[in-house]
């Protein structure tokens, strides 16, 4: 894995956008309309599929040791809409990695939110919002590779997997907990399911992304 993911991601980043309620990711419509992909090492594979237990239409993520990330460059008014909403599945988490390594920095599910600042984004704040392979649920440590980027565990290990796992995160205050200072906005949205590290295979299943006021 390169040293900073994130970065490249928003160096590719389209015309962002203003909205009140905003939907970042409308995959349930069958479209990618504003999403982007970046290869890091190697490729994974993001298709849209038709889930069989819900009928609706999601984002599918497959890995086999390889990294690449789904993006969209999106301004949201964290006054305005603060809580980001997403529900996924996993196939399995990574046996055996120590996620706070270079050599484990491997994460079956995530989905992170970005301040971009600087030239190309370098200087930029990014919080991942991780499914963990063994770190507990509510613990938050930098990236190994990019210390301005913080992971927070928001599910861990192999108990839910199989099963969809939905969340609402208050980001505004989420990002204040992790940087110490405060955030009115973000500039953009990304997904990821990678094994590039450790070499790990997992698929992932992502449902619509979005943005409320509560």
């Amino acid at each position: 894995m390169k040293p900073c993911k994130f970065a490249l991601l928003l160096a590719l980043a389209t015309t962002p956008l203003l909205a009140a309620d905003l939907v970042a990711g409308a995959f349930s419509q069958g479209t990618l309309t504003g999403w982007d992909n970046k290869a890091f090492k190697g490729e994974t594979r993001y298709r849209l599929v038709k889930d069989e237990t819900s009928g609706k239409t999601v984002l599918m993520a497959q890995t086999e040791g390889g990294a690449s990330g789904q993006f969209r460059k999106l301004k949201v008014d964290l006054n305005r809409t603060p809580y980001l909403n997403w529900r996924w599945k996993i196939s399995n988490t990574y046996s055996g990695v120590n996620e706070r390594s270079k050599s484990g920095d491997d994460y079956p599910a995530r989905v992170y939110v970005v301040d971009e600042r600087g030239p190309f984004g370098i200087s930029s704040r990014a919080l991942n919002y991780v499914w963990s392979s063994n770190q507990a649920v509510g613990s938050r440590w930098p990236n190994a590779f990019v210390p301005q980027a913080m992971l927070q565990a928001v599910d861990s290990g192999n108990a839910k997997a199989g099963q969809w796992v939905a969340h609402k995160r208050n980001v505004r205050e989420d990002l204040k907990a992790a940087f110490n200072e405060d955030f009115d906005h973000i500039d953009a949205v990304a997904l990821m399911t990678d094994a590039d590290n450790a070499g790990g295979k997992a698929s992932a299943w992502y449902g619509d992304i979005w943005f409320s006021e509560k």
